[in-house]
């Protein structure tokens, strides 16, 4: 029973809830029965089909609706005597500002991905609001709480640094079905359905075309009066027949390796293409067109055959022309949209066929493709319980009994919810302690516009860059800025950082600000000459940005960030939007057990050396984050190493 106190805190707290998503359905619903009379919702996102068997105050009739609005209707239901405000945006949209922020007593976040959470990390930093941060992935879950001054920021410690391949394994020496779901939708479904000017890493030339003429034509492009299915096949013997035999001709490539064989569509399927059944003529609409539909395949839990994933790849495609013809040139993947997971599947089979790697179900070809580890609704409920708890604590400013919660798939010491003490600030983080960063990187060759999107954007998470050099303004993004400044900086992106207005050169320091955030950094420069294009593809090496550090011993990652501690599994994942099956280990330091410690005891019980790095948050529990980016996939080849304690 709440406390009178407690009751009253309540009832006076402003909230802000940042998703309406998996967590946020729950968390709305269980701050409406606690007793909350004001609360603002910010969701970008609509209702799909897939949400509807954990997100319970959705329903069939709402897809398509906002989810922050439709949340909403369906909590007045049951509680219509409170405030809740939807607002159907991106919270990185300008009129959430930090004035914005400043109207509310705590904000609460259920957020999917790692650029939006740092986002609203730094609005809370500036606007000096206490924040709620969660995450859950299957079984496993976390609630850390973050105050300015008072505890580390959201990022104070590492976050993954996601699993990328070296593009040579992926066009031609794959040895995993993942490198074949690389291939297939960033590469192969990229050019046949996406920009057509963009970079594309496939063997777009067929060698029986380039000696016709100096310029050889794509042999992605269709042709003048080639019909579909002749289109069709001419693909399939392009991307599984001929180029793996130039890659075969390169004999020192497979000295070590199993050599994959041609795959032609002649030697799979008779010269025309049979349709088992006319189901696409029953008309549905164009965003429904199935290949499965139209070659009778019900279950997508079958491993197809060779024959069936060349059918399924010959009917995809041909349905893409037919019915979706507008859409080809702007088409990226999406592991909702049916038809593309079809062709994804089916392509990523054909090319595991031919490198000897094992198939897998288009249920599976989904989840790695999407990076889906599928929803726990009730690892939702129990982290918006969890959130709601801290958020009264936070409002009762109950310093002394902040928790960081971790949710664990068993029992470890007989505890299935494991409460740790929160952090002191790291005195080493460049949001919260605005520590410089330094970037080594070739000033004469980089342009203006790769430090903005590689270094600014990507890695620092800003949306609306301010970079000075002393008092000069070498770039800027705003809607007030005059006509003569926008081209002025536009220019700018394109010349080489030691050809700007303002010279940068080694010993340089830039000033990186955003003014919606409210936040900045320096970044002294350092000129270096040349850059490993396998370990440092960029071209450039920013350092006191933290990514997950590495073990030694076996130079992997440990685990996804994961720190140098001994204690728990990280964990700080979003709402079931990973492949990755991320397991907890069942070893816990003995300080964690039963009973909460302060951080001095946990210290004097793990002995930490005092030598290692970073000794404030030696001891502190490993967490998990990540990044929802489309264009990489996230996978871990060690699992193992979740599963063991490290040693310091």
């Amino acid at each position: 029973m709440a406390s009178q106190e407690q009751l009253s805190a309540i009832k006076r707290a402003k909230v802000l809830m940042v998703g309406a998503g998996g967590i946020g359905c729950e968390l709305l619903k269980t701050l409406a029965l606690s007793g909350f009379q004001d609360i603002h919702i910010i969701d970008m996102d609509t209702i799909e089909v897939s949400n509807l068997n954990r997100q319970f105050l959705f329903r069939q009739s709402h897809v398509g609706q906002s989810k922050a609005k439709v949340a909403r209707d369906a909590v007045l239901r049951f509680r219509p005597n409170i405030s809740i405000t939807p607002y159907h945006a991106n919270v990185k949209e300008s009129r959430f500002n930090v004035d914005f922020f400043k109207e509310f007593d705590v904000v609460l976040n259920g957020l999917d991905n790692l650029d939006a959470r740092r986002h609203v990390n730094r609005l809370c930093l500036a606007a000096d609001i206490p924040l709620v941060e969660s995450g859950t992935t299957g079984f496993l879950g976390q609630v850390t709480v973050h105050l300015k001054g008072k505890t580390e920021c959201y990022e104070c410690q590492p976050k993954p640094a996601p699993k990328t391949y070296p593009v040579c394994t992926i066009t031609s020496t794959p040895s995993k079905f993942v490198h074949c779901i690389v291939w297939a939708k960033d590469l192969l479904f990229a050019k046949l359905f996406g920009d057509k000017n963009q970079e594309n890493d496939l063997n777009v030339r067929s060698s029986d075309t380039a000696n016709s003429s100096e310029h050889s034509e794509d042999v992605f492009e269709c042709r003048k009066d080639e019909d579909i299915e002749r289109y069709g096949r001419r693909i399939y013997d392009h991307v599984f027949g001929h180029n793996i035999e130039v890659a075969l001709s390169n004999e020192e490539t497979w000295k070590n390796r199993n050599k994959p064989r041609p795959i032609y569509s002649k030697d799979v399927l008779p010269e025309e293409q049979t349709k088992e059944n006319g189901n696409e003529e029953k008309g549905c609409a164009a965003d429904d067109v199935s290949a499965m539909v139209s070659l009778s395949l019900k279950n997508p839990q079958d491993i197809w055959s060779l024959v069936e994933n060349s059918r399924v790849f010959l009917e995809a495609l041909r349905l893409f022309f037919l019915k979706r013809e507008k859409d080809i040139g702007n088409l990226t993947f999406d592991k909702d949209d049916q038809l593309a997971v079809e062709f994804v599947t089916a392509a990523a089979n054909i090319r595991a066929s031919s490198f000897g790697i094992p198939l897998h179900s288009l249920f599976e070809a989904k989840g790695i493709a999407g990076n889906i580890v599928h929803a726990v609704a009730t690892t939702n409920a129990i982290i918006a319980g969890l959130i709601v708890i801290e958020a009264i604590k936070v409002l009762q400013k109950d310093n002394n009994n902040y928790r960081m919660t971790y949710c664990l798939e068993h029992p470890s010491r007989k505890l299935l919810l494991m409460p740790v003490e929160p952090y002191e600030p790291n005195r080493s983080c460049y949001v919260c302690s605005e520590t410089p960063l330094s970037l080594e990187v070739n000033t004469q060759r980089c342009k203006l516009r790769d430090f903005v999107e590689k270094i600014i954007k990507a890695k620092l998470g800003m949306n609306f860059p301010l970079i000075m050099q002393g008092a000069s303004i070498l770039y800027e993004v705003g809607e007030d800025l005059e006509e003569d400044m926008v081209v002025i900086y536009a220019a700018n992106l394109e010349k080489a950082l030691s050809e700007l207005p303002s010279p940068v050169a080694s010993g340089s320091v830039l000033t990186v600000e955003d003014l919606q955030q409210e936040f900045s950094c320096s970044i002294n420069i350092k000129h270096r000459e040349e850059f490993d294009e396998e370990k440092e593809p960029d071209g450039m090496l920013l350092s006191g940005w933290v990514e997950a550090p590495v073990d030694k011993d076996n130079n992997k990652p440990i685990g996804n960030d994961e720190s140098t501690s001994n204690a728990l599994p990280s964990m700080e994942t979003l709402e079931g939007e990973k492949d990755d099956e991320i397991q907890e280990t069942s070893e816990v330091v003995e300080a964690f057990s039963g009973k909460k410690r302060k951080l001095s005891e946990v210290s004097e019980v793990t002995a930490p050396d005092p030598s290692g790095p970073s000794s404030i948050n030696q001891n502190k529990p490993e967490k998990l984050d990540i990044d929802d980016e489309d264009d990489e996939l996230i996978i871990s080849d060690d699992w193992e190493s979740f599963t063991k304690k490290k040693k310091l």
